[in-house]
């Protein structure tokens, strides 16, 4: 019968990429971190949404310039501010300049599925 002798190996000689050896939470926090970089980039569709109206298609035919369209939300309540068609918070319309308008945030839904709310 052959015996087979394993073979000696110098680990002293060995060549990693960098990184390889840190310790597993660093390497881990790494990974995290160079994804989260990837995400920051996808771009998103944000909506603030001001009120809405329902009518019949012979009013909105009847629509012209001057024409007031009366919305759902009073004078004072918040908008609602969507991403991608999903409401995470709430906010009031502020004027920024003399011809543009923002909004500042007041409310910051908690949980986008379940439409509750956390107050920041």
């Amino acid at each position: 019968m052959r015996q087979t002798r394993e073979a000696e190996f110098d680990a002293s000689a060995a060549v990693f990429p960098r990184g390889e050896l840190d310790e597993p939470e660093t390497a881990s926090r790494r990974t995290v971190e160079q994804n989260l970089a990837v995400v920051m980039g996808v771009p998103v569709k944000m909506q603030v949404v001001l009120g809405a109206a329902t009518m019949p298609v012979a009013s909105l035919l009847k629509l012209g310039r001057g024409a007031i369209v009366e919305l759902d939300h009073k004078v004072g309540e918040p908008v609602a501010i969507m991403i991608n068609d999903r409401v995470i918070a709430r906010g009031e319309v502020v004027v920024v300049d003399e011809d543009r308008f923002g909004v500042t945030l007041t409310d910051i839904v908690a949980d986008p599925f379940s439409g509750a709310s956390a107050k920041h």
